[in-house]
């Protein structure tokens, strides 16, 4: 069986008509498009990336609080009044310092990735055999961006958001893109 032979017994399962491929080519060079523009105002994606995440938190404090009033004969009641005004606040404050926001964001980014990195060269040794080896090397590209973005912090809190934004458009952009290529019937 050939490549094109599983890609279309694959794309036949997923119910997708491959006449259309270039609607999902189309979303990819959209998503790259948008990763472009991302990366040219990288300071901009993170006070932006900054302001949405304020304004989930409020969005959701706000219906945590709705919740307590509407279940107020439940036992949580204060508690949940309480969590949904600390999310409702918090929110809005996040929202009216962005820049803020945005820097204590990215140190929190900077933790996690080096946690993450260190538990997965610690899980590449249980799991050598199993593809220990690209557990290393993602646990130690883990730690190194980590590591950088700690050494550059607090200036780099004004881009990280962004530039994790525009990595993930560009690289699900790519995959809509060779998906839709994929997908395009061969000339005879």
């Amino acid at each position: 069986m050939t490549h094109t032979d599983r890609v279309d017994v694959h794309v036949g399962m997923a119910g997708i008509d491959t006449a259309k491929w270039w609607v999902f080519a189309l979303l990819g060079v959209v998503f790259l498009a948008m990763a472009a523009f991302v990366f040219g105002h990288l300071m901009l994606a993170s006070i932006a990336s900054a302001l949405l995440f304020g304004a989930a938190l409020a969005v959701g404090g706000a219906f945590q609080v709705a919740h307590a009033f509407w279940a107020r004969s439940w036992s949580g009641f204060v508690l949940s009044l309480l969590f949904g005004l600390l999310y409702l606040v918090g929110g809005v404050y996040l929202m009216s310092n962005p820049e803020i926001t945005s820097v204590a964001l990215t140190l929190v980014i900077a933790a996690m990735l080096i946690a993450s990195g260190l538990f997965r060269l610690l899980l590449a040794y249980r799991l050598w055999p199993l593809g220990g080896p690209m557990l290393v090397l993602s646990g130690l590209i883990a730690v190194l961006v980590g590591l950088v973005i700690f050494v550059k912090w607090p200036a780099s809190g004004m881009i990280v958001l962004g530039l994790c934004l525009g990595i993930d458009l560009m690289f699900f952009g790519l995959f809509w893109l060779m998906l839709g290529l994929a997908m395009k019937p061969a000339r005879a």
